[in-house]
């Protein structure tokens, strides 16, 4: 078996999903840094000694510094079907965040709409739809504190680019290490404390629902949290 810099949770003839360490591209930039894509093309190539292309589609992104479940195609059926369950929303996303602060109320729904400043790179989240605005809605719970950290569980029902980030921002509880959105300072590997828990998707062929999660990183921050 080949050695990547990820780790698989699941796979099949027609998809791969992995665990995403934090500080990895899902999709290249023009950084020119190699992205989760092409090191998944790797890693199939290796394991099934396939020569020349393998085909791998990307169905959805996490940010650079975001940790956990990605799901990738391995054919262009898988791919175009999966696009369409992530675009009717029809999948179910977990995500964990490390607060320093706990969210009040402890549980809710946020809805905003947000605007990206593309020359920045960040998102700003308004309370009312202004044009070129998207909607944006997720529903969160805390569900733990420990040495002055909180692990709030949020469910995002739309997926908008740094959307979890902006919206716990606008609660007052940045996510740890996330100083773009208000953290008070970066982590020491440059990550923020925001993981892709869970997925739950249809299967593209089989039709069966499958649901994968991912533990989280093992860092000193994170081992509170530990499941």
């Amino acid at each position: 078996m080949p050695t990547v810099p990820f780790q698989v949770l699941y796979e099949d003839n027609h998809v791969l999903v992995v665990n995403k360490p934090s500080g990895v591209l899902v999709q290249g930039d023009e950084t020119g840094d190699v992205p989760l894509s092409e090191l998944a093309k790797d890693y199939l190539r290796e394991k099934y000694q396939k020569p020349g292309n393998v085909f791998v589609g990307v169905v959805h992104r996490l940010d650079r510094p975001v940790s956990g479940v990605v799901l990738l195609a391995k054919t262009s059926k898988a791919l175009s079907r999966l696009n369409e369950q992530f675009r009717l929303h029809k999948t179910k996303k977990t995500y964990w965040a490390l607060t320093q602060r706990a969210p009040q109320p402890q549980e809710g729904t946020l809805v905003h709409w947000l605007v990206k400043d593309a020359t920045r790179n960040v998102t700003k989240a308004l309370t009312a739809e202004k044009p070129g605005s998207q909607r944006a809605e997720l529903s969160y719970t805390l569900l733990s504190g420990s040495q002055g950290k909180f692990l709030v569980e949020v469910r995002p029902v739309t997926g908008r680019p740094h959307q979890i980030r902006v919206q716990l921002a606008s609660l007052k509880c940045p996510i740890l290490g996330d100083v773009k959105y208000g953290a008070p300072e970066p982590l020491p590997n440059k990550s923020i404390c925001l993981h892709a828990r869970e997925l739950g998707f249809e299967h593209p062929v089989l039709k069966t629902w499958v649901t994968v999660q991912a533990p989280p990183p093992a860092l000193p921050v994170w081992q509170p949290f530990q499941p």
